[in-house]
């Protein structure tokens, strides 16, 4: 997972100084940190939080290009951990975050409770996290896709990382995951092993699936790696409503959510035509994946990204212009 930042005027430039993204795991602790754009009352600037996986780029690429070249936008961009940017977002450190996956404790605490982050809408991307192999391997052991036949083929999975379990392959330990607990409250002999970032573990998927070899992997979608390497989702124990309350007991999948966005409350009700672009900004799976796979794989810079995809789909963004 991934990030960038482009800077216009000088002022910008030493900001980003400050704080620069860099591709890969390590985000800022937002904590501490704070963009000198963000929450500037009276001025057109933004600051706008940005994940580090692709999706959550592409979403703040096209964000930015837009703000800056339709609305006259400054905009700054920064990477947050999931859980500290809600904790930027209601200080107003960022403005807006724009893909979140679910993150109930949070929404109750500053949504609900104290007020701080307002609701900015669907993204209109739906998410779905599960485990997948590869589809080489689904059609070699068709068995293989469902989670009781795991230990059967544990032995396929085994790294020096895993030891004598077979290896569960997780991205960053920020993620959003249940999978320790589903390997433990299963009864599985796996071993879940951290990559580190959505680079990492993009890195290693491509090496394994070069070499035909068998993987199991965490994963999510929407995502460009599955127009490049085919996997197929295995299928754990069905969900229903309230199955993943306690983080301990989960015993099922992951569910089907559909992607929100949050803006910092002062700036939803004071962010004049940022604000309101940000509430309309709604596109697909296919718009995300089309820009991520430009920037991830076809290494464009983000700008430049946006740029292509602006281009490509003037009737879908004129709609969220204020």
């Amino acid at each position: 997972m991934f990030r960038r930042a482009t800077r216009r005027t000088a002022l910008i430039a030493s900001a980003a100084a400050l704080l620069t993204l860099a591709t890969g795991c390590g985000a800022a602790d937002m904590t501490r940190q704070a963009s000198p754009f963000a929450n500037a009352r009276g001025s057109k600037t933004i600051t706008l939080s940005v994940q580090s996986w692709v999706g959550a780029q592409a979403n703040v690429a096209v964000a930015q290009y837009l703000l800056e070249h339709e609305l006259g936008y400054r905009v700054d961009t920064v990477q947050v951990d999931e859980v500290p940017a809600w904790d930027a977002l209601s200080q107003g450190r960022v403005d807006a975050l724009l893909e979140d996956w679910g993150h109930p404790e949070q929404e109750q605490r500053y949504v609900k409770d104290k007020k701080t982050i307002t609701p900015g809408g669907d993204l209109g991307v739906t998410g779905h996290i599960g485990w997948y192999v590869p589809t080489y391997l689904a059609e070699q052991h068709p068995d293989i896709t469902d989670w009781k036949n795991l230990n059967k083929y544990a032995g396929l999975f085994r790294t020096p990382e895993s030891g004598d379990k077979g290896q569960l392959m997780d991205g960053s330990p920020s993620y959003v995951t249940n999978d320790k607990a589903l390997v433990d409250n299963l009864d599985l002999d796996y071993k879940v092993v951290f990559a580190g970032s959505e680079a990492a573990q993009i890195t290693q998927i491509k090496q394994f699936a070069k070499e035909r070899k068998p993987f199991l992997t965490y994963w999510y979608s929407p995502q460009w790696l599955f127009e490049k390497v085919p996997m197929t989702e295995v299928k754990l124990p069905a969900y229903e409503e309230g199955c993943d309350a306690d983080p301990a007991k989960v015993a099922c999948a992951y569910p089907h959510t559909p992607l929100q966005k949050y803006l910092n409350t002062d700036f939803a009700e004071n962010g004049g035509d940022a604000a309101a672009f940000l509430k309309k900004f709604e596109w697909s799976t296919e718009d995300q994946n089309e820009v991520s796979l430009m920037i991830a794989e076809q290494k464009l810079s983000p700008e430049e990204a946006a740029k292509k995809w602006a281009e490509r789909h003037e009737s879908t963004w004129k709609a969220w212009l204020p």
